[in-house]
C-alpha cells in the first residue's frame, strides 16, 4: 500500500449515510479523513467512524464560518476540503500524489475541476463544467467569506489549477434541484436584507433574462439539450425567486429599518447546506 499523503481531507455532512461511504472511501489515501457533522439524524456518524473517520459535531451556523471552523481542527497544513456529494477520482488522487512527491508544491492554494452531475446526468455545458472551485489549499493562507449563502474563497497567494477532475453529484435528481433552489433563495433573499442591498424589479427582471441568455446561448447550454434547457430555466428562476423572497421579506416589516435589521440578524443565524 502507498504511504499515506500528509494532508487532511475534511468533509462536511448532514444526513448524508446514502453517500458518505463513498466519499470516504474516495480519500483512503489521505493521512487524515475529518468528518465535521451537522447534528445528523441518520447513520452518516456511525459510518464515517467506522470507516476511519475523525468526526466532531458541530451545528452549522454561518456557512463561512462553518467551513473555516472545520478547517482549523485538520491535523495538517494542507487541507482537501470536500462535500459529502464529491468524489475524488483515481486520476485525481494521483495528481494530487504526483504534487507532493517532489517537495512542498509550487503554489499554496489548488482549484480542481468539477464534473456536475443531476442524478447520473453530467451536465457539460451552461457554466457547469470545468466548474473548478478551490478546494486543496494550505489552510493558513485561506479562509471563507463569513456569509450565509454562497462564501466566497478569501486569499491573497497565487492559485493553480489541476488538470484532472472532481465528481460532484450536486443533485439526486430534478425534486432535490428543486427543494435546494427554494432554501438557497430564501437564503439570498435574507442576505439582500441582511446586507442592506438594495434590488428593484427592474434589475431582478435584467438579471432574470441576462441568466438564461449567458447560461443557455452564451456557455451553449443548448448542447444538453433538454437538460440545457432545465438547468438555464433553473439559473433564471434562482433571481427572480430571489428577488421575490427579497421584497416579501421588505414587505413583511414594513418601513421601519429597526425591524427590517432585527430581522436580517435572526434569518442570518440560518445556513444552506
Amino acid at each position: 500500500m502507498a504511504t499515506p499523503l500528509p494532508l487532511s481531507v475534511v468533509i462536511l455532512t448532514k444526513n448524508e449515510a446514502d453517500r458518505i461511504r463513498a466519499c470516504i472511501d474516495s480519500v483512503r489515501w489521505a493521512e487524515e479523513i475529518l468528518v465535521v457533522d451537522d447534528e445528523s439524524m441518520d447513520d452518516t456518524v456511525r459510518i464515517a467512524e467506522s470507516l476511519g473517520a475523525r468526526v466532531l459535531r458541530r451545528k452549522m451556523d454561518i456557512e463561512g464560518r462553518h467551513r473555516n471552523w472545520a478547517h482549523a481542527q485538520a491535523a495538517h497544513e494542507w487541507v482537501l476540503s470536500l462535500d459529502a456529494d464529491e468524489r475524488v477520482t483515481p486520476e485525481l488522487a494521483e495528481e494530487i500524489r504526483r504534487l507532493f512527491s517532489d517537495g512542498p508544491p509550487p503554489f499554496d492554494t489548488y482549484a480542481i475541476p468539477r464534473r456536475n452531475y443531476i442524478g447520473n446526468r453530467w451536465i457539460r455545458h451552461g457554466g457547469w463544467y470545468p466548474s473548478a472551485q478551490l478546494k486543496l489549499l494550505k489552510k493558513s493562507v485561506f479562509r471563507w467569506e463569513e456569509t450565509t449563502v454562497h462564501p466566497r474563497a478569501v486569499s491573497n497567494r497565487p492559485c493553480g489549477t489541476l488538470r484532472h477532475d472532481l465528481l460532484h453529484y450536486s443533485y439526486q435528481g430534478l425534486a432535490d434541484f428543486v427543494e435546494k433552489l427554494n432554501r438557497q433563495t430564501t437564503l439570498e433573499a435574507r442576505k439582500w436584507v441582511r446586507d442592506g442591498h438594495r434590488m428593484t424589479l427592474g434589475k431582478a427582471l435584467w438579471r432574470t433574462v441576462d441568466r438564461f441568455v449567458r447560461g443557455f446561448v452564451g456557455k451553449q447550454g443548448y448542447r444538453d439539450g433538454r437538460w440545457g434547457l432545465i438547468v438555464s430555466v433553473m439559473a433564471a428562476l434562482y433571481q427572480w425567486l430571489s428577488y421575490a423572497k427579497y421584497w416579501e421579506e421588505r414587505s413583511s416589516t414594513g418601513a421601519s429599518g429597526t425591524s427590517n435589521r432585527r430581522d436580517a440578524q435572526r434569518h442570518g443565524e440560518t445556513s444552506a447546506l
